[in-house]
């Protein structure tokens, strides 16, 4: 009986471990999500998160691994990020270098990677049913890569073509002035790209023995971490991991811990002063502090931020905005390595505040004294609580890739029970933490950076790869501390209780409508309306555009559209901001035809934001200081498209030759450099007297809060409208044959767009050209970039433009001229046809199905689907059914027909516009004037 007792104690015990086991494997989830999840971890130690969601149509992979920039041996800096690159071209099992991206391609799905400090992540999303056969190719990447000598060589030009691509851009060289004062005894110091020179690969020092040695040194699957989402159930996910996975060898390996200090604090307070490419102007703060990762259950670090970036009513922010000085602010952790972290002030400034950057830092400073003396409330923590709480209860899913590479991520910083809501946890109230942050924050331990264009450095240091100048120069700790803005140091005040915070989280009752429905007209004005609650959120979006021929008639309206807009914005930021605190959103933007209001979150005061705003619209505060800063910004931003990227400005340029009512940015600088603060009073009272107006409620709203919405809208902005009608914009049809353009560009390298236009803006021609764009794009991609050696940036895409269908051709080399990109692309082509006339009905029905499985993809947010129903609106299908129309009409292709537009479009470019840099063709101002004058695409 004593031995019977026993055996029952021991197994009732086991049961109970059992059971305890099982519930650590389950993190805690919001009551909104309904997705399951299990945590494993194999035997190779490699930890996995699994993700069931049965009403998934795609499924998705992330695997982090715990090395990353950080981690590259001196002698060989960028090593990681080039062996990210490897691992795609190649294993034993899959040794063709374009196979994974075929696979995933041809099923739907899109892949990529990307190297941090401390970490690489590989991800990928599919058609669910293709998940086990997906992850079979992946894991092999991490267990049995090949290095294959020849790609070795390949691949490294690739990377030197992405470090030559950003070598003009004003991030990447500031973030090069970044790590060259940083403390050198830190992995943070050194170059972290790779290009030809630290990647060398000679006889004398080969590169591959250095790859795979840094692999094995590195790489081991007790430092990573997988993330695996499908609608499959959990055991047949596990199942699909273990056998596979398990093959990654552990190499029992320990993160490399980064010890030493970011920043060389003996060299506090200091400026740094780094000259920018284009118009731009940031003064930021940084702050030597110790690693918050520990403190993720009491997030002090948010605490502060929260506070330091707040933008209401006497904010640091709002003083430095209404005195002219400041344009934003933010504020945040920067890096946090485990160790060591710095806490970041980001101000972009005006030319003003630059100019008075020395008299903002002490404003800045006796900014984070009131934050000490008074910021420390329960109040405050309670407040930043409920709300969080609130954002978990009601939490939207992500694309299954989304939630797969933040899973993936996370799953190396917290513990498998806290997974799902870590970001989201405040656990208490912790003023020693918020104190022990604050009292770093002091003008002795600020690093100050200054980002400007031409800042007449005197014998500048440049940065070793990118060539930026910079200075640095000793500050003065008292000088920080001495109150240079008096006036706008007595106008600081911290924010006081947030009037927005949600109280009715009730769902509206009825069924959600399968679509929009028009409620009715109300002074010109039609009012559509969808009750929704699919998502079990008590959320909504309104969207109102008042489409008005003022700002359609010139380059001039567009302009002055553009510059209403921003004081319509820049009054209602400091009022709204408590708003974006309480999960509402707004925005007011124009676009071709006119403004659009948009306002979105918790539907229970989203009539109160509405309100604001519309009176706003309806009688804008205007003052000449603010259109003096908007009228700059404006000129700065025209100005800095001249600098952007080669295809950037190649692209940029196809649109605006196009699209009808798309000005020119020589055409709108012209404009903006003319026009003045007198000309924006006046448009401001006749920019809506004629008025095309369409608003649309969705969400949980009932349909008398719709019908609310709209009298509001007519009281307040309509009342004195007279209705009209504004056409919406279309595009104008190619010539026959090749039309080719030449920009003139002031960066190495060369950017090539081909545009290949269809005939007709038909589902049935649309279809087409999204066939043929899914078909090429891999095979273009592979020759062009992989085997070609041409440039990072290559790319083969449907290039529709407000459904005119399209194929565009996008290459970006820092060794090939035009000429050489262009022979390439029609050798490519005329194999490609070869490929084509190949195409069995088994592939052909595949890539079929990968078009429509992106055209029906499941929307997962509440805003994914208003912001469809409004495109719909915008074009006036109100059957709201386009995307069902365009993927059956895919489905109907037939191979003779893709071959037919292929050969006409492609091969013989029967429609085609190239812009080039560099090159023979027209130039940029005779092409438009003559591009500008053709016919519109007719309908079919």
């Amino acid at each position: 009986m004593q031995s019977q007792m026993a055996r029952l104690f021991a197994l009732l015990t086991l049961l109970l471990i059992s059971t305890l086991s099982l519930a650590a494997q389950i993190p805690e989830k919001s009551p909104n999500d309904d997705n399951q999840y299990r945590f494993i971890e194999l035997e190779n130690g490699l930890k996995v998160i699994l993700v069931s969601d049965k009403e998934a149509d795609k499924a998705a992979a992330s695997m982090n691994v715990a090395v990353g920039s950080g981690d590259d041996p001196q002698d060989r800096e960028g090593i990681a990020h080039f062996l990210e690159h490897m691992l795609f071209l190649g294993t034993e099992k899959y040794p063709e270098p374009g196979e994974y991206q075929q696979f995933i391609k041809s099923h739907g799905g899109q892949h990529n990677a990307f190297t941090a400090f401390q970490d690489t992540n590989y991800f990928f999303d599919i058609q669910a049913d293709f998940l086990a056969p997906a992850l079979d190719r992946f894991a092999q990447q991490f267990a049995a890569p090949l290095f294959t000598a020849k790609l070795v060589d390949r691949e490294r030009n690739a990377v030197h073509s992405e470090f030559s691509s950003k070598q003009k851009d004003d991030g990447r060289r500031f973030y090069s002035v970044q790590k060259a004062v940083s403390n050198p005894e830190s992995a943070f110091s050194q170059f972290a790209v790779g290009n030809l020179s630290t990647l060398e690969n000679t006889d004398d020092n080969p590169l591959r023995p250095d790859l795979i040695e840094f692999w094995k040194q590195h790489y081991s699957a007790n430092l990573m971490s997988l993330a695996v989402y499908g609608p499959q159930p959990l055991d047949d996910l596990e199942a699909m991991v273990r056998g596979r996975f398990d093959a990654i060898e552990n190499r029992h390996l320990e993160p490399k811990r980064h010890m030493a200090s970011l920043l060389e604090q003996d060299e506090l307070p200091a400026k740094v002063t780094a000259d920018a490419i284009k118009d731009v102007r940031s003064l930021t703060l940084t702050f030597p502090i110790p690693s918050q990762e520990d403190n993720y259950r009491t997030k002090p670090a948010s605490y502060v931020a929260n506070l330091l970036g707040h933008e209401g009513p006497g904010s640091l922010f709002d003083v430095l905005k209404r005195a002219g000085l400041a344009e934003s602010l933010s504020a945040g952790l920067g890096m946090d390595t485990g160790e060591n972290a710095t806490l970041e002030i980001s101000i972009a400034l005006t030319p003003e505040g630059l100019n008075r950057q020395e008299e903002i830092l002490p404003l800045v400073f006796d900014y984070i004294d009131q934050i000490r003396e008074n910021g420390i409330s329960e109040q405050r923590f309670r407040e930043m609580q409920n709300l969080a709480r609130i954002d978990f209860r009601f939490r939207e899913q992500g694309s299954p890739l989304h939630e797969a590479m933040r899973l993936a991520s996370q799953l190396l910083e917290y513990p498998p029970e806290d997974l799902l809501r870590a970001p989201w946890l405040v656990e208490r109230y912790a003023p020693e933490q918020y104190r022990d942050i604050l009292q770093r924050l002091t003008p002795d331990k600020v690093l100050v950076f200054v980002l400007a264009p031409d800042p007449e450095l005197k014998n500048p240091n440049l940065t070793k790869w990118y060539e930026a100048p910079w200075t640095k120069e000793p500050l003065n700790p008292e000088a920080l501390t001495q109150t240079g803005l008096p006036e706008l140091a007595s106008q600081l005040r911290l924010p006081p209780a947030n009037p927005f915070l949600p109280e009715d989280l009730e769902l509206v009752p009825g069924k959600t409508m399968a679509k929009p429905m028009m409620l009715g007209t109300l002074n010109g004005m039609d009012i559509w309306f969808a009750r929704d609650t699919r998502f079990d959120t008590p959320k909504a979006n309104v969207f109102l555009s008042l489409r008005t021929p003022a700002a359609t008639v010139s380059a001039r309206g567009h302009v002055l559209t553009q510059l209403l807009v921003d004081s319509i914005n820049a009054n209602l930021n400091a009022w709204a901001y408590s708003a974006s605190l309480a999960g509402l959103d707004y925005s007011v933007y124009p676009h071709l035809r006119g403004i659009t209001v948009r306002v979105g979150g918790y539907n229970d005061k989203l009539h109160t934001l509405m309100n604001r705003i519309l009176l706003q619209v309806a009688a804008p505060e205007l003052t000449r200081q603010r259109f003096d800063i908007a009228r700059q910004n404006l000129i700065d931003s025209l100005q800095n498209q001249a600098k952007d990227r080669p295809v950037e400005q190649t692209s940029e340029f196809v649109q605006t030759a196009l699209i009808e009512g798309a000005w020119s940015t020589a055409a709108k600088l012209r404009a903006a450099k003319e026009v003045t603060f007198d000309e924006l009073r006046s448009f401001a009272d006749i920019a809506f007297a004629q008025v095309d107006p369409v608003m649309m409620a969705h969400g949980n709203l009932t349909e008398a809060s719709a019908l609310n919405l709209a009298r509001q809208i007519n009281a307040i902005v309509l009342r004195n409208s007279e209705n009209t009608r504004v056409d919406r914009s279309q595009v104008r049809q190619l010539p026959e044959r090749e039309t080719e353009v030449s920009l003139k560009v002031d960066h190495p390298d060369t950017g090539y767009t081909l545009y290949m236009q269809g005939d007709n803006t038909s589902f049935e021609e649309r279809a087409r050209f999204q066939l043929l764009g899914q078909i090429i794009s891999s095979p273009f991609y592979e020759e062009i970039r992989t085997t070609r050696q041409l440039g990072y940036i290559v790319y083969a895409t449907p290039y529709e433009m407000l459904e005119t269908p399209a194929l565009g051709f996008v290459v970006q080399s820092p060794s090939a001229s035009q000429s050489e990109i262009d022979q390439a692309v029609r050798e490519f082509a005329k194999g490609f046809d070869k490929t084509l006339v190949g195409l069995t009905e088994e592939r052909l029905n595949q890539e079929k199905q990968a078009v429509v499985s992106k055209l029906l993809e499941q929307e997962r947010q509440l805003g994914e689907i208003s912001s469809r129903y409004w495109r719909e609106i915008d074009r006036g299908a109100d059957y709201f059914n386009s995307r069902e129309r365009l993927a059956e009409a895919v489905r109907k292709v037939s191979k003779e027909e893709l071959l037919a537009t292929f050969r006409n479009a492609v091969l013989e470019r029967d429609q085609a516009l190239r812009v080039v840099t560099g090159g023979d063709g027209l130039q940029a101002d005779k092409a438009l004037g003559k591009l500008t004058d053709l016919p519109l695409v007719p309908a079919s």
